[in-house]
């Protein structure tokens, strides 16, 4: 038979793409004319570079997926009115282009709105700044925009052929994101809207399926999808649209001042398998790939330059394992059963005590799962003439409905020992040369000289258009002896959403503040010595991300909002003197940013005399040579406070090492049975928030020098920077019997084996132990042979290779620890 693409094409004689089917029924995407279990994963594009993109994307198919799912980032692309930004990690066509480079799929969420923890949840802040706007709602302006940005990324797309009618890899398209989680507050309005997103999709006519998350009441023929930390027990809202899991979050986002969040494998296995078990046929990680905000792109506020996520991929592209590698094994037997799953009647076998079996039946065969959801009870099950040991809040994998082929409690993947290598080009960090100047706040300190002046305390959206994190209020008071409010003890009382302040009085710096534990609405008061006279208020407001998630979180206020107060007291009497309606001048951003002093092509003089450790808004320099070899690379800086970091003019995101976490919460185990939360699985307790930053390779001169900038804003000391890379260090696995283990170094030779044991091993990586039982060969010196020397090896688990320990009946397993 002669494939009517190929008449088509050949019909045309010119060179030509074959147009890709997708379409839907309740039980599956179908893509030219086959259901599919289609497994995705998040990768967002300028959470990473253009040279790590086919690398991560590559990881990704390796690791089980079909498709790569990225958000499109407004504020982003659009940063000022009808100015628009493709250029670098920005470039979107250069990444789906990736994608369809490595034989994937992608779908593209254009929302606009993201949240993603992303700055201002994606919007562009001079579109809060227009006139009459409200944000998500049936707003004549706000829909204008919306729709001029999404049909120019539409407009795009379709230029380059990506979408998969045009023989593209997108499958999936999205409009709006989780407004359903939001929608009851914006009543009438807010279902109206809903319906123009969903027309003005369908008028795009992009010729695949539009997704519309977390939207009970998605319009046909929007499929809703679910996003969380488990779906299994979500439901379409339509008979037709399949059962389809947009955001599986593998891990949890970090905030300044919180503990490092983690989630652990086996509970994401768990819930995908849960999944599929009952009914699902679409899932994504969020994240696979986490990767790093740059510059200012972190939202919250609060949100970490690093945006790890816990993912199967690290910041850095490396391979989170065991995460990674027991994920790809559970893609692989799902694949393996595609047909029965898309096509099988369902059946369901209730065995009592939140344990259940269910029955994929197709003519031409079987596949079963057996889930146990009790929390703490482990399963012995007799199912269909087979006895399964399923532990408790798992799920076993039977393919043919008789063999279990993988259980999500039981880990047969490597686990990876990251670990951190100086910087063998240089001696850091003694070789470092530091050079240093102040930063010039003198006309606003000492004449509060702005660039504009109103009679009114304004949000700092609406002054700075959030081009910078730094806003100066600045007014002026003239006091005499007379005035009430004039005696021996005066202080500054200021009412401030801004997420830090710094106050000062005639110059001197009276104090400042940060928030802590989300209370961004508070009262700064402090002593201030002020003149008779003249006296110049001068208050620095910073920002530290904006808000990104909840009804009307655009209207969320940010800065010196006031009040402001001078507060006398003179004995029982308290006088106060309100400024809230004093002319204010205001003055965006600081003036080593205008000078660009983070650029390699400043021209400005630095310092290297004497240079000040732990002073205030403070700029340092150095030139450091790049690490040897490829590896991620990381600057360490702990020490210094709170500020920005540039490597050659790339801003590498905010540091904030000085902000430590709390010292409850963190345990060095983690119970993965139960459901999962935020805070339950948390380490780094006391620690820097974040104490190292990301260097993407690109950033870096590999030959010559290598320029650091640091702007220091509370003061900290730069002796101690020193950059280091990220390799694996040792590896360990605890393999059932009749399963391959298999053991990689990353690219390095595996050096030695430190531990091996078959039978009863107890103990964790890098603290293994001889059990109760165990083989007679020398599982060690088998592994020696077998493995050191080698980046990658493969042994069969079994006794014919290990010898018959005697265990009671009991589950056998191989541990190893090796190094590389």
């Amino acid at each position: 038979m002669v494939s009517l693409k190929f008449v088509f094409c050949f019909l045309l004689v010119t060179s030509c793409t074959y147009a890709t089917i997708v379409s839907h029924d309740g039980r599956a995407i179908t893509i030219d004319g086959h259901r599919r279990v289609l497994l995705s994963g998040s990768i967002h594009y300028p959470r990473s570079t253009p040279e790590m993109w086919p690398d991560l994307i590559k990881k990704g198919k390796e690791g089980g997926l079909d498709a790569i799912e990225t958000y499109v980032f407004w504020n982003a692309h659009e940063p000022t009115r009808r100015q628009y930004d493709f250029s670098g990690n920005l470039d979107l066509i250069r990444f789906l282009k990736s994608i369809q480079d490595e034989g994937m799929y992608g779908v593209l969420r254009i929302g606009p709105y993201v949240c993603a923890e992303w700055n201002y949840g994606g919007f562009p802040v001079w579109l809060h700044n227009m006139p009459e706007i409200e944000f998500r709602t049936s707003n004549t302006a706000f829909m204008n925009e919306m729709q001029n940005f999404t049909t120019m990324i539409v407009d795009m797309v379709k230029k380059e052929k990506l979408f998969a009618s045009q023989g593209g890899p997108i499958i999936l398209a999205q409009i709006e994101n989780e407004y359903g989680n939001v929608i009851a507050s914006y009543g009438a309005a807010g279902k109206a809207y809903i319906q123009w997103c969903a027309n003005m999709a369908q008028s795009l006519d992009v010729g695949v399926p539009w997704i519309m998350c977390q939207q009970d009441d998605a319009p046909q023929p929007m499929l809703n999808t679910c996003n969380g930390w488990y779906c299994d027990n979500f439901e379409p809202n339509n008979p037709n649209t399949p059962k389809m899991w947009t955001e599986n979050w593998t891990g949890w986002y970090k905030n300044w001042g919180g503990k490092n969040p983690h989630r652990t494998t086996e509970d994401v296995a768990f819930a995908v398998a849960r999944f599929f078990q009952r009914g699902g046929t679409f899932q994504n990680y969020y994240m696979y790939h986490g990767g790093t905000n740059f510059d200012r792109t972190s939202g919250g506020p609060y949100i970490t330059t690093s945006y790890d996520y816990d993912a199967p991929l690290d910041e850095y592209g490396n391979l989170n394992q065991p995460k990674y590698g027991h994920l790809k094994q559970l893609h692989d037997v799902l694949h393996s059963m595609e047909k029965i799953l898309t096509h099988g009647n369902i059946s369901t076998v209730d065995f009592g005590n939140q344990v259940t079996a269910t029955v994929y039946k197709t003519e031409d065969g079987s596949s079963c799962f057996i889930g146990n959801v009790n929390e703490t009870s482990d399963a012995t099950i007799n199912f269909q003439g087979t006895s399964y040991d399923v532990p408790a809040w798992s799920v076993s994998i039977i393919p043919d409905c008789k063999t279990e082929t993988y259980n999500t409690a039981k880990i047969n993947a490597q686990t990876s020992v990251m670990v951190k290598k100086p910087n063998e080009a240089e001696n850091e960090p003694s070789t470092l040369k530091w050079s240093w100047r102040p930063e010039n706040i003198d006309n606003v300190l000492l004449k509060g000289k702005g660039e504009s002046t109103v009679s009114q305390l304004f949000d700092q959206k609406v002054v700075s258009n959030d081009e910078s994190d730094y806003l100066w209020y600045m007014t002026r008071v003239n006091l005499k002896e007379q005035d009430p409010v004039w005696g021996k003890n005066m202080t500054l009382r200021i009412n401030s959403t801004a997420h830090v302040l710094h106050a000062f009085v005639n110059g001197q710096h009276i104090g400042n503040y940060r928030v802590e534990n989300g209370k961004f609405h508070y009262v700064f008061e402090q002593d201030a010595k002020f003149n008779l006279g003249a006296n110049v208020i001068t208050l620095l407001s910073i920002t530290v991300g904006l808000p990104n998630y909840g009804p009307f979180f655009e209207n969320v206020p940010a800065g010196i909002t006031g009040p402001v107060f001078i507060i006398g007291r003179n004995g029982d009497e308290t006088v106060v003197k309100d400024l809230s309606s004093h002319k204010w001048s205001y003055k965006t951003g600081l003036s080593g940013f205008e000078n660009q002093l983070f650029s390699s092509e400043s021209p400005s003089t630095w310092s290297g005399e004497s240079v000040p450790f732990n002073r205030t808004m403070t700029w340092y320099k150095t030139t450091f040579k790049a690490p040897l070899g490829n590896e991620p690379v990381v600057v360490d800086l702990l020490g210094l406070g709170k500020g920005t970091a540039w490597i050659n003019g790339n801003n590498i995101g905010r540091y904030w090492p000085a902000f430590l976490a709390g010292t409850d919460g963190c345990s060095a185990g983690c119970d993965y049975r139960g459901a999962y939360f935020a805070e339950k699985c948390q380490t780094q307790c006391g620690e820097p928030t974040q104490r190292w930053y990301h260097v993407p390779r690109s950033f870096l001169n590999s030959e010559g020098d290598n320029t650091l900038v640091l702007f220091e804003e509370i003061g900290g000391n730069p002796s101690l920077v020193n950059f280091q890379t990220i390799r694996v260090g040792s590896v360990c696995a605890n393999v059932y019997e009749k399963n391959v283990l298999e053991l990689s170094c990353n690219g390095k030779p595996i050096s030695a084996i430190k531990f091996a044991s078959f039978g009863n091993p107890g103990g964790n990586c890098g603290s293994f132990e001889i059990g109760t039982c165990e083989a007679s060969n020398n599982a060690a010196a088998i592994l020696t042979k077998e493995c050191v020397g080698k980046e990658k090896c493969y042994v069969d688990v079994s006794e014919d290779k290990f010898g018959a320990p005697d265990c009671g009946g009991a589950a056998k397993r191989l541990a190893v620890e090796a190094m590389c």
